[in-house]
């Protein structure tokens, strides 16, 4: 089947499944084109949680589905494609983290929502990149080890003074990639360009932005700054969100581009077998549902920037 053909099989199979199709924003352009729902990996979860139907396909990589398997136990949470996990999620197993805690004398685990979801169940809360600080703020210890970005971690760092951080040596490929040398290049050919960064991203890029936050947090910036260019250091699948809402403004990605491998995984044709063999579920245990709820619940109450 061609593209169009596929779009309408897919369209015909979640209206007979009373499926979701939930897309984050570093997918590809069309799958974020057919998603009911587009937004980061916290939103699209919570999202899907209040609809009713019975299926959610989540096209994102499987730390996403797998929160939103958590947030919503009784729903059939699918994964169009299996292997689409996370580089940075994966620097952090649940008996090295463990193993660290204890080293560290048990400080309290803040997690990344990026995170494996075993790594969840042994968290005291988990963070977004738009409430990290917030999150941190919020709780009474003073000691955190911080799992798994060190590069997002550094920034919650920077700003809480009266907290001891340890950081895990973990970073995105794809953000702690961006050059400083790229953003100059950039700024040069672009002086009026406003410079927006995800908190993945190295300090030296942090500090030469105009604005650092998460991936909705960007969106927000651009479409509300009065700016008409911008400088972008996140993943460049944002682009179909930032053109969307901004058709007049130009849009620069650090380094020409920044492809989250992962991410590309999911096409048309593999949204169109998942949905209609209801393939690639997320299956997970009732005890890790329920260890893994309280630090995610614990999250969603904390307020994002």
């Amino acid at each position: 089947m061609d593209k169009s053909e596929l779009k309408k099989e897919i369209l015909k199979l979640k209206k007979e499944k009373n499926a979701t199709i939930v897309a984050h924003y570093y997918q590809n352009d069309e799958i974020q084109e057919i998603a009911d729902i587009r937004g980061d990996s916290l939103a699209l979860a919570i999202e899907a949680s209040k609809l009713d139907s019975d299926i959610i396909v989540f096209c994102g990589v499987k730390f996403m589905a797998e929160t939103a398997k958590v947030i919503s136990p009784k729903k059939k949470v699918l994964l169009p494609v299996l292997s689409a996990g996370c580089p940075l999620a994966d620097t952090a197993k649940k008996e090295a983290v463990l193993k660290r805690k204890k080293e560290l004398n048990n400080p309290a685990i803040v997690s990344y929502v990026n995170t494996n979801v075993d790594v969840k169940t042994i968290s005291d809360i988990c963070c977004t990149s738009a409430n990290a600080v917030n999150v941190v703020k919020s709780i009474k210890e003073k000691r955190i080890l911080f799992v798994p970005d060190k590069n997002l971690g550094e920034y919650v760092k920077e700003q809480l003074k009266d907290k001891e951080i340890f950081l895990w040596d973990g970073a995105c490929p794809t953000h702690d990639e961006f050059k400083v040398d790229d953003l100059k290049k950039l700024k040069k050919e672009h002086p009026q360009a406003k410079i927006a960064v995800h908190p993945e991203s190295s300090k030296a890029l942090r500090d030469a932005a105009d604005f650092v936050g998460s991936t909705s947090g960007i969106i927000n910036y651009a479409t509300r700054t009065d700016a008409d260019e911008f400088i972008i250091g996140t993943e460049e699948g944002i682009l179909y969100e930032l053109k969307l809402r901004n058709p007049s403004k130009k849009f620069y990605i650090i380094g020409g581009k920044a492809i989250c491998y992962n991410m590309k995984k999911i096409t048309l044709k593999e949204l169109y077998e998942a949905l209609k063999e209801e393939k690639h579920e997320i299956l997970l245990d009732d005890e890790t549902i329920e260890l893994a709820k309280k630090p995610i619940e614990k999250m969603i109450a904390i307020k994002r920037n």
